[in-house]
């Protein structure tokens, strides 16, 4: 009843997985990872041994076909099963048994691989390979919107109940002592995928250090009302609600910024990061 994508980063050394699924907290069970080394995805009938032991075999260097093989081999309900690996170099497999459930399958492109059970139909695999092509950004942004175009593609015919999405890169976190860069579950929503982007928002402008030197607007103008108007609906700011950046308004706009937990996306010029003017606009809607 899932359907993931794991997959890999070479630029920015990454390995990645996502998962939905009509199941309870599948991000406890379907994903695992490790910078370096790469990732698994075990479900249908899940042998959660496959991650730590997969994990395990991957950082011996194995490559990812060589660990599928080991990891059916030794096992006899292997037919009940469904994996997708990448390793370490970005070689990617995917492994199908022949009792999974209808829809079954998978798609295996370069450094990525898309399987799913008990689905509508093939499109949604179809649907999340073309996504993660086709989609410009950061691995994560690529896993979020194949999970999105294969739930829209018609996902997991007994329907939505979590989702999860993993990043993994060395020295990742925040502090630099965890290779975790993201790791975000929704264990029981009515709307999993769409919850999961949106918690992945807030992660990102919280936690994530990454910047699009594209995406950036000028605190002027409308732009630059819209930010006020909310600093003052927060309680930030008291002033006349106007388009002067003086250093009032800066005051409470970087006053706001540390409430939020939203540091690193501050900036020392009169610009703001397009994720953090999103999320005023959103709020100004509230």
């Amino acid at each position: 009843m899932t359907f993931s994508i794991v997959a890999y980063d070479s630029e920015k050394k990454e390995w990645g997985v996502a998962v939905q699924s009509k199941f309870i907290a599948v991000g406890s069970i379907v994903p695992w990872g490790k910078a370096n080394a790469g990732v698994v995805a075990t479900q249908a009938w899940a042998n959660t041994s496959y991650g730590p032991k997969g994990l395990a075999l991957l950082e011996q260097g194995l490559t990812a076909e060589e660990v599928l093989n080991i990891l059916t081999k030794q096992d006899e309900k292997r037919e009940h099963r469904q994996i997708g690996i990448v390793d370490s170099y970005g070689n990617a497999v995917s492994f199908t048994g022949s009792k999974c459930f209808d829809w079954a399958g998978h798609i295996v492109g370069e450094n990525y691989a898309c399987q799913g059970n008990i689905l509508v139909s093939e499109d949604t695999v179809l649907a999340m390979s073309q996504a993660f092509r086709e989609t410009e950004g950061d691995l994560v942004d690529k896993l979020l919107a194949a999970l999105e175009a294969g739930q829209e593609a018609g996902g997991d015919s007994r329907g939505k109940q979590s989702a999860a999405v993993m990043v993994f890169k060395e020295k990742g976190a925040y502090d630099g002592r965890m290779d975790k860069l993201v790791d975000i579950r929704v264990d029981d929503h009515e709307h999993p995928i769409k919850e999961l982007r949106r918690v992945f928002e807030l992660f990102d402008l919280s936690l994530l250090k990454r910047d699009n030197p594209k995406d950036k607007v000028k605190l002027a103008g409308d732009v630059l009302k819209t930010v006020i108007e909310v600093l003052k609906k927060d309680g930030f700011y008291e002033g006349e609600i106007d388009t002067k950046l003086d250093e009032e308004t800066k005051k409470a706009l970087k006053d706001w910024m540390h409430t939020n937990n939203f540091e690193v996306k501050e900036r020392e010029d009169n610009y703001m990061w397009g994720a953090v003017y999103r999320y005023i606009e959103k709020r100004e809607e509230e």
